[in-house]
């Protein structure tokens, strides 16, 4: 029996030991385990040493310590949900294996691992090594979180991916604690609402994706997160399973995009599993996930992605054409000026005097290439318009309206929890301005007989009559009968002037 003492005791320099039973010395001098040279015998040293240093009772300590951990993670865990342990028949064993397993609703807890007798042996492989993802996602997470619980993620044959807890291997080596296995469970109740939702959101993920037009859905059972789509543009080889090169431009500029929108979710490009195209990976979700607004916002971003560099490939191609174009013309314009001027003016001498007597009035033709229209135009409008001083006016930029209006804080791909409680803070501000605006209105007609009451002692000023008008003038009230002044309360000396009058000024 071999064993690695230095990983026990948190001594790496320690060499394994074999214990082995000394029956016939020849036999074990013929099998290598003894030798008489002395290096062989000095390569003990450092255990024995240790093991002088320690003790017995230091020993014992160490590798109780490493068992007392291990019981406490396992009876930890035997109250964590959706957590399935491995090894817990043995009481003093060592290790802990465990993995996250999806309980199936309304079944009973003896056959909560036994899965659905309907269910064909496709379905049943693909949800396994859809946990397998999800499993070796957790050990990944919980390794970088709680670096000093020495996790391992494993393949069991039955099981499937499953996570390692050790102590007696690397709890003397990392200093694993209690409160290093306390933090662990922690970490893991955390990560399960994650690994819930995840798991329940990939159906409808697929669905969307199946129902929407230009999307594939690429089932990778290697990825943890809520599924794997590819967008198909016009000129994709759906049989080819080689790369796509403007595929993966779309798909990089699609990954940009998305990152742009500073989302809960993670999003990865790379190679289809069974082929070389490009695909876009969407990571892990909650259940506050809009599955629907995340399937149709990358639709839709994919497809302007490629109209936009449909448009650019065809503007250059205008563009270039229209530059060959352009060239042809000036130069038909410069043949056609030397004919004007004739062959005496190209000469030195005798075109300068030619142009002293009689200069020839010079005119800058150019060509101009309207973007918009695509076709070549004269520049005289453009001096024209430099001359005047005016300029044309640029296009106004069109804006999306595909954007879905977000509470404050509110992150992209979400659902709104508060609806309900937004609709009626929103119908009770809304009531409150109707309640503001008919109290204003009731207001307007005593605030109107005060002051034509306090105008008719003051000369110069308009007559009731005319006051009434000008402010049924400024109220918009198209009845006449409205124009008859009111009288106002004797002895009412309050004046107010919401407009000054002009009219007998």
């Amino acid at each position: 029996m071999t064993m690695t003492p230095g990983p026990w005791l948190g001594l790496p320099a320690v060499p394994a030991v074999t214990l082995y039973k000394h029956d016939d010395p020849a036999l074990t001098l013929v099998a290598g385990l003894t030798s008489n040279k002395p290096a062989d015998k000095l390569r003990a040293l450092p255990l024995w040493l240790s093991l002088q240093y320690l003790g017995l009772d230091g020993i014992v300590e160490r590798i109780k310590h490493a068992c007392q951990l291990s019981q406490r993670l396992q009876e930890n865990l035997k109250k964590v949900n959706y957590i399935k342990i491995l090894v817990e028949d043995e009481l003093s064993s060592p290790v802990v294996v465990f993995r996250f397993f999806q309980e199936l609703p309304d079944s009973d807890p003896v056959f909560k691992a036994i899965p659905v007798p309907t269910m064909t042996p496709s379905a049943v492989g693909r949800e396994r090594h859809s946990c397998d993802a999800l499993n070796r996602w957790l050990g990944d997470q919980l390794k970088q979180l709680v670096p000093a619980s020495g996790l391992t993620v494993m393949d069991l044959e039955a099981e499937g991916t499953c996570v390692r807890f050790s102590p007696l291997m690397t709890a003397a080596v990392l200093g694993t604690r209690g409160e290093d296995v306390d933090q662990l469970v922690a970490c893991i109740e955390s990560k399960l609402p994650v690994l819930s939702s995840t798991l329940q959101l990939r159906e409808e993920f697929k669905q969307e994706v199946e129902a929407t037009a230009g999307l594939l859905y690429v089932d990778d059972p290697n990825w943890p997160g809520i599924g794997v789509v590819r967008y198909e543009h016009a000129n994709d080889d759906k049989s080819s399973l080689k790369s796509d090169p403007e595929g993966e431009k779309i798909h990089a500029g699609l990954l940009k995009k998305l990152n742009e929108l500073e989302s809960d979710l993670t999003f990865k490009i790379g190679p289809e599993y069974k082929s070389m195209k490009s695909c876009l990976y969407v990571g892990m979700a909650s259940e506050d996930m809009d599955v629907a607004e995340l399937v149709e916002t990358i639709a839709a971003t994919a497809r302007e992605i490629e109209e936009n560099s449909r448009l650019l490939e065809n503007m250059t191609e205008v563009v270039r054409k229209g530059i060959q174009e352009a060239q042809v013309e000036l130069q038909k314009a410069n043949e056609e000026r030397l004919l004007e001027e004739g062959v005496l003016r190209q000469i030195p001498v005798v075109g300068s005097v030619l142009n002293w007597f009689s200069p020839v009035q010079a005119l800058q033709k150019g060509r101009t290439f309207n973007l918009t229209a695509g076709s070549l135009e004269s520049t005289e409008p453009i001096y024209v318009y430099k001359a005047q001083g005016a300029g044309v006016t640029p296009p106004p930029t069109p804006s999306g309206s595909r954007t879905k209006q977000r509470l404050p804080g509110q992150k992209p791909f979400k659902r709104s929890l508060r609806g309900s409680d937004a609709l009626s803070e929103t119908s009770s501000v809304s009531h409150i301005e109707d309640l503001e605006k008919v109290e204003h209105l009731s207001g307007g007609p005593e605030q109107i007989t005060l002051e034509a009451s306090s105008t008719e002692g003051h000369p110069g000023a308009p007559s009731p009559q005319h006051a009434d008008q000008t402010e049924a003038f400024q109220k918009g009230a198209p009845h006449p009968e409205d124009d008859h002044p009111q009288m106002g309360k004797p002895g009412s000396r309050d004046l107010r002037l919401t407009q000054p009058v002009n009219s007998h000024l």
